[in-house]
Formats: C-alpha cells, structure tokens, sequence
C-alpha cells in the first residue's frame, strides 16, 4: 500500500504540504473529468453508430476536446496561482474548437444525420459545457464569465434557427448549454479558487511566522538597549574616573575599578535575562539605582513622592524602563548638577502636575480616570528655546564633578535624545501597551522634562515600595 501512495506523499524528496495536496487533488480532479468527457461521451458515440465513419470521426472530436481542455485547465490553474501568465492562445484554441463543435453538430442534426436523442443531447451539452468550463477558468472577472456563458447559449440557439432548425429545438439548445456550461464552469472555477484561498492562507501563516520572529528581534533589541545602555555609560564615567585617580597618584583607583567589575557582572547577568525573556523592570530597583547612579556622577538627585500605591506589575514595569533611559540620558547629554524624580498619581492629566512638573491647568486632553504620573527633569541642558523637542541638535558634550572633586568630562554619543536613537522609541512603545503617553523635552531656562503617563485601572493590584528614607515619607525632597 505504500507503493501505491508514495506519490501522495512524494516519497523519496520533500514531504508535500498539505496546500499541495490540495492543489495536486483538484488538478487530478480536472483531468479527471476530461476523461469522463471522454468516456461517457465519446466512447458512447463510437458503440452506437456501429463503428461506421461518423461514429470514429465524433470520437476524435470528443478526444481532441477533451485533450485540449485538459491542457487549458492546467495552465489556466497555474496562471490563476500566479506562476505563468494568461493562457490566451489555449483560451482561443479551446473556443474555437468548441464553437467548431456545437456548429458541426448542429449542422449534422439539421440535416438529420443525427437522430434527435440522447446521445446527441449528451455530444451537444457535453462539448459546450466541458469547453465553457476550461474557457471561464482562464478568464479574468465574474462579468467575462457570464458574459462567455450566455454568448455560447444565444450563439447556439442563433446557429440552430440559420440551419432550419425548430424553435423549440432552438430554445432547448440554449437552455442545455446555459445549464450545463453555468454549472461545470462554475464547479471548475469555485474548485480554483478554494486552491487560490488555500496557498494565500499558507502564505499569510508564513507571514505571521516572520512577524512574530520580527517582533521577538525587536523586544530583544529594545530590551538590550534598555538594560545595558545605562551600564555602559555608569562603567564609561566610572573607567574614566579610575583613569584620572590613577594618572594622579590618588587613592580611590581600585574601587572605581571594583566598582565596574561589579556592573559588568550585573550586565552580564541581566543579558541572560532579556535572552531568556524574562527580564522586567522593578520601579523601587530602578528608582533606587538612579539614586545611586546619579550620586556616583556627581549629580544631586532629588526624589519626589511619597507613598505611591495602586500600581500594577506592568505599570510598575513601563515606569520602570522609563527611570532607567531617563537615567541614561541624564548621564551621557548635558551638563546635569541636578536631577529631580517625581512620581504620583492624578485624577487625570490636569489634575495634578503639568508636562513640566508645574501644576496641571486642566487642559491637557487624556484619560477621564486616575493616571500614574512620572516625571524626570534635569538642568544643564544647553540653551535651545522654550519647548525645543526631542532630536533637535547635535550630540552633547558632559561634564561632571567626581567624587574626588575633580572635573571628569564624557563626549556624549547617541541615545535615546538623539533623533536617530531608540530608547525613547521603545520607551513609547512600552507606554502605549498599556494606553500610555510619553513627553519629552527642553523648557527655556535650560531643563529637560521627561515625563510618562499611564492610565490606572480602578482596582489597585500592587503597592510600590518607598522610594526615599523616613525624611521623604511627608512628601519632601530628599537629597542624595
């Protein structure tokens, strides 16, 4: 048995899909069909005239048909796949041998050669209706189709009243071949586009396969631009201070040092983590670590917000992310002595503070209900006029005061600032997930606001651990 269905199976190469099944199936079907023209209609014709001239002439009529239609099928198959062009000569040859046909047949009953029977019923509407059917699949629109189908059945009937033919017998012409031609080609042509629907569906799975695998490349990017981009500027500042210590015989050289040892460690853990796809951010871990990042860089870092609750892991998570990149770019642009971190909640985007970090006006458009606010704001930024956006000027240089007290200056290379970076693209991104917003950008007297929005659902599902120390707690600035 699995001789005789290896083919099925295309034993011996490439397993066939189950679309080539499909498709191999309906084209087995079509040749089959043109056999059963043959068998049933033309062999018929041979039996019943005895062998004599006619009958073999009819034969080779049927045959030829049948072979024709046959070839047409198959190529109009491909064409309608995409994977020839049109088959006009085919779609020609086949209408003419089929016009040919009914005419000569007409002519043979007008002058009754043959009999007014069912064999000749079944020669007529056999060779009109396998012919329409072969026509009609290479044919481009519905309209083409109808319009060869009702052009066949009035040209028959036309032809049956010039050759002196009954109106009856006329008008029974007509409607055979109008039926039987509408119900094979359209038999045929519904059978060709279920294959059509069947490999675009295929090609659509295919699609949502790169998709998925295109979207999995961009959450590892984004997640790797996201955890390593901080560290990489902290061990940056970090190697270059150690540099400086060293240079000037200053104590302090090997901590620094350590100090980088740990964080590439870290880094090389938090990598496994976005490889195995598991990485979140922790909102207190990363509001803790821009305290200690920040303070390392000589930055005053002052943390706003007391105790924040009703936040879920996700929000919990996309602000998370945004205190790491806001981190981040406070590092490597500008010239920052303070930063200020703010964190709340609002009853929508006017009650509480503004884009700034001023008091909200009420205008902004937004949520109707209560939103979670987090607000990052830097100075040192360099002069750009009032609400200069995101991307607007080159890379900038930075210069910090170490812990030693001495200036340590970093040439500030792309990031998520830059028009061309993509940390606030994924920062955007994360947001919008959860019908987030993002605003950056530069106010007059030299500050960068970064602030994030994120609308809270009515439940709370989490609490976010305090951020400052006791100090903190009545909603006072903390500095570090």
């Amino acid at each position: 048995m699995s001789r005789l269905t290896g083919w099925w199976h295309s034993r011996g190469g490439p397993a066939r899909s189950n679309m080539a099944k499909v498709e191999l199936y309906t084209r087995w079907t079509f040749h089959a069909l043109a056999g059963i023209e043959v068998g049933a209609i033309g062999i018929p014709q041979l039996l019943d005239e005895g062998g004599d001239q006619l009958g073999g002439w009819l034969f080779l009529l049927v045959m030829a048909h049948a072979t024709l239609s046959g070839a047409l099928l198959s190529t109009a198959m491909d064409w309608r796949l995409g994977r020839r062009e049109q088959p006009v000569r085919l779609i020609l040859g086949v209408s003419a041998l089929t016009g040919g046909g009914i005419i000569l047949l007409l002519a043979l009953r007008s002058t009754d050669t043959l009999p007014q029977d069912q064999g000749y019923a079944f020669l007529l509407m056999g060779i009109a209706g396998f012919g329409l059917a072969a026509i009609t699949l290479g044919l481009r629109t519905a309209a083409h189709r109808v319009y060869a189908v009702l052009g066949t059945a009035v040209g028959t009937a036309a032809m049956s009243l010039l050759l002196g033919l009954e109106w009856n017998n006329a008008a029974a012409n007509a409607a055979g071949v109008t039926a039987t031609g509408a119900a094979l080609a359209g038999t045929y042509v519904f059978s060709a586009w279920l294959v059509s629907v069947v490999w675009e569906l295929d090609e659509a799975r295919e699609l949502h396969t790169r998709l998925a695998i295109a979207e999995e490349r961009l959450r590892f990017g984004r997640d790797l631009h996201d955890v390593m981009g901080r560290n990489l500027a902290v061990i940056a500042l970090k190697s270059e201070l150690a540099v400086q210590l060293a240079e000037r015989d200053r104590p302090g050289a090997a901590a620094q040092m350590t100090e980088v040892q740990r964080i590439a460690q870290e880094s090389q853990r938090e990598v496994r983590e976005v490889v195995r796809g598991y990485r979140e951010a922790d909102l207190h871990t990363e509001l803790e670590g821009a305290r200690g990042v920040l303070k390392a860089a000589g930055i005053d870092c002052r943390i706003k917000g007391g105790d924040v609750g009703g936040l879920s892991a996700e929000v919990q998570s996309a602000l998370g992310w945004v205190v790491r990149e806001a981190t981040t770019n406070v590092l490597r642009h500008g010239d920052a002595r303070r930063c200020t971190v703010r964190l709340s909640q609002t009853g929508g985007p006017g009650a509480g503070e503004g884009p700034h970090g001023g008091p909200g006006d009420g205008s902004g458009g937004g949520f109707g209900g209560r939103e979670a606010v987090l607000t990052v704001e830097n100075d040192g930024v360099p002069d750009a006029g009032a609400g200069a956006r995101v991307g607007k000027g080159p890379g900038l240089a930075r210069r910090g005061s170490g812990p030693a007290g001495k200036d340590s200056s970093l040439a500030g290379k792309d990031s998520g600032l830059s028009g061309k970076g993509s940390g606030l693209a994924g920062l955007r991104e994360r947001l919008a997930a959860l019908d987030g917003t993002l605003d950056a950008g530069s106010t007059a007297d030299g500050r960068f606001v970064l602030t994030a929005r994120v609308p809270l659902p009515g439940t709370a599902t989490g609490d976010v651990r305090p951020v400052a120390d006791e100090a903190d707690e009545t909603g006072e600035e903390v500095a570090v």
